[in-house]
């Protein structure tokens, strides 16, 4: 298939590693030239040159906290009228509620709500303008069947998922369209450093304990970040343009529900 993107420009977010940088590089196969963010300036230089080496597009390694003004700043810089952008950042840590401060939930909105929402807000007239745009934001199956430790993640990524239903409504006239991914259990290093505290607990090897999250899945596994990747290059085709404020869930089946 065709996806009509090559020549298209993009701004992925936290693609140094994991699901961000599965999306980036299979952008960059269908041609499309890349801005990619990670606070970790190294690791993403190093994500840059392969997603370059593999694809031979334009991979402009921009390191920031997204999180940030700043960091958002330096991003539009570098890509000021993107046809695509990518809002991915990592998770607030686990815990219990009750030994949550204010500060803590503010980090959490301004990663996973506050600043996606900015990020949007400074393209998608443009996107409009131009008449096309793909949006995709990266939340969590959390959003349809909550974690119990990870409140303050399922708290965030549900407000930006509110929002994004409103406002896929009043741009998809353009041909700009705003869609959620929803990853369950994928092979990133997040789930790795999960499943090691798990292990721990439990007194076995974390291989052996992903291996068991994996035998639990409809699927018998994990997800592969590549998987993930292919999933966001077709919502930001040129095909995607009537799916308009959808929660893609990328779980293997694990949430079990007539209506999905």
């Amino acid at each position: 298939m065709d996806t009509g993107l090559k020549g298209k420009k993009a701004i992925v977010c936290a693609a140094s590693k994991g699901l961000g940088k599965a999306c980036a590089m299979a952008l960059a196969r269908e041609g499309v030239d890349l801005v990619i963010t990670a606070r970790t300036a190294d690791t993403l230089a190093h994500a840059a040159e392969e997603i370059n080496k593999a694809t031979g597009v334009t991979v402009v390694a921009v390191p920031g906290d997204i999180a940030t003004e700043a960091g958002r700043a330096a991003a539009l810089a570098a890509c000021p009228t993107p046809d695509i952008l990518v809002n991915n950042a990592g998770g607030p840590p686990p815990g219990d509620f009750r030994n949550w401060e204010r500060e803590d939930w503010i980090r959490a909105l301004d990663a996973n709500m506050l600043a996606p929402i900015f990020l949007i807000r400074a393209v998608v007239d443009g996107m409009c303008g131009r008449g096309f745009g793909r949006i995709v934001n990266i939340t969590s199956g959390s959003v349809k069947s909550p974690i119990p430790t990870l409140g303050m993640s399922n708290g965030a990524r549900a407000g930006l998922t509110g929002f994004v239903a409103g406002l896929a409504r009043q741009v998809a006239r353009h041909n700009v369209t705003i869609n959620n991914l929803l990853p369950g259990p994928f092979l990133t290093d997040r789930l790795r450093s999960n499943m090691a505290a798990q292990a721990a607990k439990e007194g076995r090897p974390v291989e052996e304990a992903i291996a068991a999250r994996g035998k639990a899945n409809p699927t018998g596994r994990v997800g592969d970040p590549e998987e993930f990747g292919a999933a966001c290059a077709f919502l930001c085709s040129a095909h995607s343009g009537f799916i308009v404020g959808q929660n893609l869930l990328l779980d293997g089946g694990a949430f079990n529900s007539s209506m999905g």
